[in-house]
């Protein structure tokens, strides 16, 4: 199992920084006036979210087995599935936010998606805390 947790935490710090970087793309991506410079952005875009998008996968799968293997006890445990929930919602929304780029359908201003970068850090701070402390 000590196998098993470590290939997880492993797999979802590789998933974060992907969920870290991304949302910073759009940041620089939204700012940008000249087509070069959209091309290339949209194009690391779609680069990192098909190399994110399998470690994701990865983490969270291997989670499950954990959860399978040490059983699902404690109401911190529930509030993190919850926060995993929403952090598959966050990256899905990132590949629509991306494809928006992509068609040069964008509508937000790059301060937006610097707020919106700083969801994937409050969620990684919370989960943390509730794995090392297990609070209830």
């Amino acid at each position: 199992m000590l196998y098993l947790k470590s290939l997880h935490i492993v797999f979802v710090v590789s998933w974060f920084a992907g969920l870290f970087y991304l949302p910073r793309l759009f940041v620089n991506h939204a700012m940008v006036e000249d087509a070069a410079t959209r091309e290339r952005l949209a194009m690391m875009e779609m680069k990192l979210y098909r190399f994110m998008t399998p470690l994701g996968i990865l983490a969270v799968a291997l989670g499950l087995w954990l959860w399978f293997g040490y059983g699902f006890a404690g109401g911190w445990l529930h509030v993190k599935t919850l926060l995993v929930v929403g952090l598959i919602g966050y990256h899905l929304y990132c590949g629509r936010l991306m494809r928006e780029f992509a068609a040069g359908r964008n509508t937000r201003s790059h301060v937006w998606y610097r707020y919106f970068n700083e969801i994937p850090v409050l969620v990684l701070f919370v989960v943390v805390f509730l794995v090392v402390l297990k609070p209830f």
